[in-house]
């Protein structure tokens, strides 16, 4: 259904301007909703990648990226980084093609509408002074000719009264008078014929050819503008589809991944990192040394009351502080012999993998150093063959070293593997035995227990420990202290406490404290006078009870006192 603004809206010119500063005026509002979204977009990217950038696996914890949930949980980080890619992309397009171009357009239709509405104004002005002055001439052709009759009137009335000379007089200048006004009257009317003819013309131009151009100017400029709307709209759904696929193919990757973990392999992987080959200990013989022990009455009640509801260690072989500060710090031995056996299997293992890897480059440049300078010894022009020597020689220099330090590795693997198959046939006769004799966990003698392979007194922390009498027949109170410290899973705090004097301490196992300080409770006070407290995760001691003031937490206070009651 075509329609023209020029022949149906002639007489509506001042909506026409309202209409179409509405329409300008939204075309101001899309672009600054678009301008507003991109923006939006660019911060939920920005967000989203500081996002996977926060939580992407850090190097303190690369271990965990053998297993299947770490794995799948790193895939979906760095989907997350492409879809804010994507999201980038999008606000880009936005901005650059789109919202450039609707304010550079909106600019453009904005002086086009100025110079249709100006000539429009033009047109309007002409037709209303060519219809002022047909206003003008008609009124002065109306008072001509009123005077003119008037004149006429008195003429005949002067010309009725004539009697004498003077009234003949009198007369004959009224006639002329009438003429004059006669005369002016129809001149009057020719201007306003003249003028009539003009307006009518004016007019007609105005309504069927003047109105009508400006107007369909107007009418194509409003339907350029709303196709203009029409395409920046669909671009930008264009520009939104085009990075869905790739957003589909992320989610795609997302659920993959998710599809991927595999419990009973990480579990699987898990006994893989920290097995360590020892086998489980035997039943802890009684040694009875009551008819050996001299201790004083303060000494000996101490260690009775120390001994009272102290928590059995969880471990036979506990790792020594030491081991676990060099373990941390990566000092230990080059054989890895402060390892457990499984695990100093598989450190050997991968290092020899890492040095045949080595071994392999250093052959290969080798061999191109040789036919290089083959190549040089035939055609001198291309080359100086001696140039390759210091090369040669520092590359077979690299390639003792590193077969020395593959030796050496076989060497120890060799001895790790052998012990793991000791390990092994040990405990398959150790299972064998049992079925034979069966001991309770209180009957043995000290002649068993010296009796014992050398290789059951082996420490799971890779160090030998002898039988000495010595230590197993009195243990001191730091010893004590360095039983409940070799855990290496730390207890759970069951409150606070404030020092109220300072403690130095003097012995293994007692924690040093300063006046005022606040420390984590551990373990209550048992009856001897001292209270187990911790400072940090690494820092853990005893100090006297009458130093502190404590603040237990009330579910642990429950279960102290129900402890107790038990």
């Amino acid at each position: 259904m075509s329609c023209n603004w020029g022949t149906e809206l002639w007489d509506q010119f001042d909506n026409l301007e309202k209409h179409t500063s509405c329409g300008i005026d939204f075309l101001e509002r899309y672009s600054k909703f678009l301008r507003e979204r991109a923006d939006i977009e660019l911060s939920y990217a920005k967000q989203i990648r500081s996002l996977s950038k926060k939580y992407h696996p850090k190097r303190s914890r690369e271990d965990e990226s053998r297993y299947s949930w770490c794995l799948a949980f790193a895939a979906t980080l760095r989907q997350l980084n492409e879809l804010s890619v994507q999201r980038e992309e999008f606000a880009e397009n936005l901005n650059t093609q789109i919202v450039c171009e609707l304010t550079r357009y909106t600019q453009e239709v904005k002086t086009e509408r100025k110079n249709h509405f100006q000539d429009g104004r033009r047109a309007q002005q002409h037709i209303e002074g060519s219809w002022k002055q047909l206003e003008s001439s008609k009124r002065r052709f109306e008072r001509d000719c009123k005077e003119a009759e008037r004149a006429q009137q008195v003429s005949d009335r002067i010309d009725l009264d004539n009697k004498t000379d003077g009234e003949k007089r009198c007369s004959l200048k009224a006639r002329q008078t009438a003429q004059q006004k006669k005369q002016a009257a129809e001149e009057s009317r020719k201007d306003y014929v003249t003028s009539l003819n003009q307006f009518n013309q004016d007019q007609h131009q105005h309504y069927h050819t003047l109105v009508p151009v400006i107007y369909q100017r107007i009418q194509d400029m409003e339907e350029r503008r709303i196709e203009r709307v029409c395409e920046a709209m669909r671009s930008s759904a264009e520009a939104e589809r085009k990075v869905l696929p790739a957003a589909g193919r992320s989610l795609e990757v997302m659920m993959e991944a998710a599809e991927g973990i595999q419990p009973r392999m990480d579990a699987r992987q898990v006994v893989e990192v920290y097995k360590s080959g020892f086998d489980p200990p035997g039943d802890v013989e009684l040694e009875d040394y009551s008819a050996s022990m001299r201790r004083s009455i303060s000494e000996s009640s101490y260690l009775d009351n120390r001994g009272e509801g102290r928590r059995p260690s969880r471990k036979l072989w506990p790792f020594i502080r030491k081991n676990k500060l060099s373990l941390k710090l990566g000092s230990g031995p080059a054989d890895c012999s402060h390892l457990p056996p499984e695990q100093r299997r598989k450190k050997l293992q991968s290092r020899m993998n890492n040095i045949n890897q080595e071994i392999q480059r250093e052959r290969e440049q080798r061999d191109a150093l040789l036919k290089m300078r083959e190549v040089y010894e035939r055609s001198p022009q291309m080359g100086d063959a001696g140039s390759l020597e210091p090369r040669l020689e520092e590359v077979k220099l690299s390639l003792q070293r590193l077969e020395e330090e593959l030796r050496k590795h076989q060497a120890w693997f060799s001895e790790a593997d052998s012990r793991l198959s000791e390990n092994g046939s040990r405990r398959q006769s150790g299972g064998c035995g049992s079925n034979s004799q069966v001991t309770t966990p209180g009957s043995s003698s000290l002649k068993q227990l010296d009796n014992r392979s050398p290789a059951s007194r082996e420490s799971p922390d890779g160090s030998y420990t002898e039988d000495n009498s010595a230590e197993l027949h009195f243990k001191s109170r730091s010893s004590e202290f360095d039983d409940d410290f070799d855990d290496e899973e730390p207890l759970p705090s069951i409150g606070t406490c404030k020092s109220l004097y300072p403690f130095q301490g003097q012995n293994e196992g007692t924690l040093s404290m300063v006046e005022g300080e606040l420390l984590s409770v551990v373990e209550e006070d048992k009856g001897d006078g001292w209270t187990r407290v911790r400072r940090n995760l690494e820092e853990e001691g005893y100090v006297p009870t009458s130093y502190i003031k404590v603040f237990l937490e009330s579910s642990a206070k429950g279960f102290v006192q129900s402890s107790r009651l038990v």
